[in-house]
């Protein structure tokens, strides 16, 4: 049994996807990050980074493995599994470079988008634009892979393709529309949004935020910004001791 600590978040949702697609046993267990349980000594523990997904596998050869970081979770899951990373030199790399594409580009500054558009409490028209700009030009990267093949890094379906569907699934939160100007990525996202295990992992917890019109602003309350934002966020912490 591997138990899945996470939260509501595209990187959240990575990883329940992948347990589903993998078919392994999972135990969900959720966080309310607006209460600030990221900070929690049990969390802290697992990752000293208080961030969210973390997987404990209890089950592991040897004792039991924990990993935090949703690109080497999704590694680990695919190595544990043997399966959505391939063995095959030329196509794993393919894969993993478009996996590290995903976490330290999509990823970090897609969120930034995030940040300026949905939740900064003051306006800042050069930091939106920055971000959003860039937003869109690594959607002309993907789509420029996704308009000549079936999937990201080729024609097997990955790891990598479950690190940037729910990233691009979060795009219209920032008022991208892939349909209207990228068909290929168009095409692939939906191919993907069909498939049981997406369906069945996309919302684990709850994916109501999905459900938010385009450039819809978030207005925390003073405790949530501290925790997410503020004070609560950058206070220096003892890191927990695993059991």
């Amino acid at each position: 049994m591997i138990d899945l600590h996470t939260v509501p978040t595209p990187n959240g949702h990575k990883i329940s996807i992948a347990l589903e697609e993998l078919g392994l046993d999972y135990r969900v267990i959720p966080y309310d990050i607006s209460q600030g349980d990221q900070f929690s000594p049990e969390l802290l523990a697992l990752n000293p980074n208080n961030k969210l997904p973390v997987i404990v596998d209890n089950h592991a050869e040897g004792g039991p493995i924990t990993v935090f970081e949703s690109g080497a979770i999704l590694i680990y899951l695919a190595e544990k599994s043997g399966q959505l990373l391939s063995r095959e030199p030329s196509q794993r790399y393919a894969e993993l470079q478009w996996l590290m594409f995903q976490m330290a580009g999509v990823g970090p500054l897609q969120g930034q988008a995030h940040h300026f558009v949905r939740y900064a409490r003051e306006e800042q028209p050069y930091s939106k634009q920055r971000y959003l700009q860039e937003s869109l030009r690594q959607c002309r990267v993907i789509e420029s892979q996704l308009s000549q093949q079936r999937y990201i890094a080729g024609e097997q379906f990955s790891i990598a393709d479950i690190a940037l569907w729910p990233w691009l699934r979060a795009l219209p939160l920032i008022g991208i529309h892939p349909e209207q100007t990228f068909p290929g990525i168009h095409r692939w996202f939906n191919a993907l949004a069909e498939r049981p295990a997406f369906q069945r992992g996309k919302d684990v917890i709850n994916g109501w935020v999905y459900d938010l019109p385009p450039n819809f602003y978030m207005e925390l309350d003073d405790k949530t910004w501290s925790y997410s934002f503020g004070e609560e966020q950058y206070k220096e912490r003892e890191r927990g001791q695993q059991a």
